[in-house]
């Protein structure tokens, strides 16, 4: 009557060791260590950057507890923050400006629980430190933006249908075209709406003369609003790279704001600093004639290059020769996508001009042609070349193609960082906030003590109350507990203040599904059922009781996720997910645990319950 089938046992067996295997790494703590990564993220991370550091460390006689390679960098274990300090010093004097080395923390989890894929969870902003900013994205500031940029569209699409116009102007999101005779402005009305879908026209009288108002329609507007927003999003992240924070947290929040958390960082002059930087794009013809004269590459890389060039380093590490006079700037770029070349199927990266851009570019490709153009990208006063291709035809239409890449990833980053040079539309910080690390330490301590205690007072009630069914009841509170842990770590979760919250809450919600359990056995003996018998019926009573009761929770889980966002979230997760691990744990383990414990015996007398 009260056995399970061996593979229940299996399952359930399997589960607690897995429970237990994904927990360990959460017990082992974090011990120092410094991340080296390229500044730009074109740069490739690969073991020859691995040897450097390591190169770098014997040289300045820092001892490690190992240095790792992962996608992001290289990391370099210490045993003590002095030595972390130290290392940091020798690297970046060893590495230069090119490289970022940042302070941080990693799992001090045994390695072959590593290779295992066993990782402890990320820790938040309230229980590291760091910083934490939310910004306000000026939305009204990008349609701005986009109203100009159609401003001068339409002014060099009329001159080109050579359509006569008294003037062009632009009040606000508005632009506004004034005409002599109401047949030039039909001409304009017909180009503009064949050129620009995404303007709505409307004819108006301006005194004597015939106007014609051009707005982004609704479906524009919302599309560029979001992709201002996404645009900075990006860029965020790519400038986030060069503090080396090991879990930053750039995310939406609503429509029109950004968080950013920053976990360790602690200089809050220095957060804003990048956060609010500039960089800017340029477009410059390689002057050929110079590269073909050894002579003049190697006065250059001495530092005196030749009259009217200026030299600087491709990704690749070879140096090119490039004129002063700039082709282009990034202010002219709409849009830059990675993508492949239709006729040869490889990587490259799409970029799409302005009004006034592609005209500049058309000049500029008809006249060089075979000739090498150059991207280069400046920020912070450091000049690098993205990409240098060939021209092989006079490029129109304001659509431009950069093939040459190595892989779609390649093609990712370059897009990338075309378009993420600066900040799509203004964004202004309306709340900041600092966590210091022993603050972070003693939420971890408190959050802890609070868990351990309150585990403490339920078992003990458990226990005195329900006996031996107490004691079951407390296994399967323990298995919960590591079944919770183990989900959050494999899901790489993030635990904050309000998770820990939510597994002290979920532990003392978890044990009502036992007293359920409990309570419905003891009604059954008193009603003069066999022992086992009660046992039986004890569980597949309290069954529904347990499923409507937890349901109800799930439900307002989920809508504590749907509505909820940050730390609200992390609280619906944690929460969650503990609902499931508890009715796991208080049905499926509890009953196997009772029926190994009482399921054998044939005649059983009584139920210490």
């Amino acid at each position: 009557m009260n056995r399970y089938p061996l593979w229940k046992y299996v399952v359930i067996g399997v589960a607690i060791v897995i429970g237990i295997f994904y927990t360990l790494p959460n017990l082992f703590g974090e011990v120092p260590a410094v991340q080296v990564m390229p500044i730009r993220t074109t740069e490739k991370v690969d073991m020859a950057l691995m040897q450097r550091v390591e190169a770098a460390l014997r040289a300045g006689d820092v001892a490690t507890d190992g240095v790792a390679l992962d996608p992001r960098g290289v990391r370099a274990r210490f045993a003590d923050t002095d030595s972390q300090l130290k290392a940091k010093d020798v690297l970046q004097n060893a590495l230069g400006d090119g490289y970022t080395v940042a302070l941080n923390l990693l799992p001090a989890s045994p390695g072959w629980l590593t290779a295992l894929g066993a990782l402890p969870m990320n820790l938040g902003l309230d229980l590291r430190g760091g910083v934490y900013f939310l910004l306000q994205v000026d939305m009204q500031a990008a349609l701005h933006k986009a109203a100009e940029r159609y401003q001068g569209d339409i002014r060099t699409l009329l001159r080109e249908k050579k359509v006569r116009y008294v003037a062009l102007d632009r009040e606000g999101d508005t632009i506004r075209l004034r005409f002599r005779d109401a047949a030039q402005r039909d001409a304009a009305r017909k180009a503009i709406e064949d050129a620009y879908r995404d303007l709505d026209l409307s004819e108006a009288m301006a005194g004597e003369e015939f106007a014609l108002d051009a707005v982004l329609n609704r479906q524009a507007q919302v599309r560029t609003q979001e992709f201002a927003l996404q645009q900075n999003l990006t860029t965020l992240r790519n400038r986030v790279n060069e503090l080396g924070v090991a879990e930053p947290v750039i995310q939406q929040q609503g429509a029109d704001r950004v968080v950013v958390q920053l976990p360790g960082v602690q200089d809050t002059a220095k957060a804003k600093e990048i956060l609010g930087r500039t960089a800017t794009l340029e477009i410059r013809m390689v002057d050929e004639e110079r590269m073909q004269n050894p002579a003049d590459i190697q006065a250059a890389v001495a530092g005196q290059p030749p009259f009217g060039t200026e030299m600087y380093f491709e990704r690749g590490g070879m140096p090119i020769l490039v004129k002063r006079a700039v082709v282009l700037t990034g202010e002219y770029i709409t849009d830059a996508q990675p993508g492949f070349d239709s006729q040869t199927n490889q990587p490259a990266v799409h970029i799409n001009l302005d009004g006034r851009g592609a005209r500049v570019f058309k000049n500029v490709t008809r006249e060089n042609v075979g000739k090498r153009m150059a991207i280069l990208l400046i920020e912070k006063g450091k000049t690098e070349i993205v990409t240098a291709p060939v021209i092989r035809e006079e490029i129109g239409g304001g659509r431009v193609q950069i093939t040459g890449m190595d892989s779609p990833q390649e093609a990712s980053d370059v897009a990338l960082l075309l378009r993420a040079g600066a900040l799509a539309a203004p964004m202004e910080i309306v709340e900041e906030r600092t966590v210091g690390p022993s603050l972070g330490a003693d939420n971890i301590q408190r959050g802890k003590n609070a868990t351990l205690i309150g585990f403490a007072l339920v078992a003990a009630f458990m226990v005195v109350y329900y006996q031996g069914f107490g004691l079951i009841s407390v296994a399967a509170l323990v298995t919960n507990l590591f079944l919770l842990v183990a989900l959050l770590s494999m899901l790489q979760a993030t635990l904050t203040l309000p998770g820990i919250a939510g597994i002290a809450l979920t532990l003392g919600m978890a044990i009502d599904a036992n007293v359920i359990i409990a309570e419905r056995i003891r009604e059954e003996l008193r009603n003069g059922n066999s022992p086992q018998a009660a046992i039986a019926a004890g569980y597949d009573r309290a069954w529904d009781t347990i499923l409507d009761a937890n349901i109800t929770t799930l439900i307002a889980g989920f809508a504590l996720f749907w509505l909820g966002s940050g730390p609200v979230r992390g609280f619906a997760v944690t929460l969650c997910l503990g609902i499931l691990t508890s009715m796991f744990s208080a049905v499926l383990v509890s009953r196997a645990i009772t029926n190994l414990s009482f399921g054998r015996v044939k005649r059983l007398a009584k139920v210490s319950v």
